[in-house]
């Protein structure tokens, strides 16, 4: 698990190989059949490897409230998206049908609105033949955490 105040950020991912094709394969379905309000925040897949996913998003306009922040709806979205990214990466690159069935979140600190891009670290924290248990974190380019969720999805 990452931690903040000892790993940085993908410290356990950039440890691994990323695999472009498999990246490649989700981004493309993901573009064809994702849900037009997170294609339009347009979530760029960096890193790629069975069971992990880094990606990145920019903060615009479009996901900043009056308080000058990005909402917690939009990063929510963000993290239940890391982990059909994570779901894909499970079976080869292949979105496959599964379903949330819990996706907790805890906001650490504010993203501000000029912060302009943040990264998303998701990851099976236990695989399963019909559950998966996952954690999605946000981290601000200084690289602390500005929030993370644990989930729970099964495959259908």
């Amino acid at each position: 698990m990452l931690n903040d105040m000892t790993d940085p950020p993908g410290a356990a991912l950039d440890a691994l190989e990323s695999d472009p094709a498999m990246a490649a394969a989700i981004a493309t379905q993901f573009r064809e059949g994702g849900p037009p309000f997170m294609t339009a925040l347009e979530p760029r897949i960096t890193h790629a490897t069975s069971g992990r996913v880094r990606f990145e998003v920019d903060v615009t306009d479009h996901v900043v409230h009056s308080g000058g922040v990005m909402c917690g709806q939009a990063i929510t979205a963000c993290m239940d998206t890391g982990m059909v990214f994570v779901m894909a990466s499970l079976r080869g690159g292949q979105i496959v049908p599964f379903t949330t069935v819990s996706l907790n979140t805890n906001f650490e600190r504010a993203v501000p609105a000029d912060v302009g891009t943040v990264t998303f670290e998701a990851f099976v924290t236990k695989p399963g033949r019909a559950v998966v248990f996952g954690q999605i974190d946000l981290h601000l380019p200084d690289g602390r955490r500005a929030a993370s969720a644990t989930t729970t999805y099964v495959w259908l």
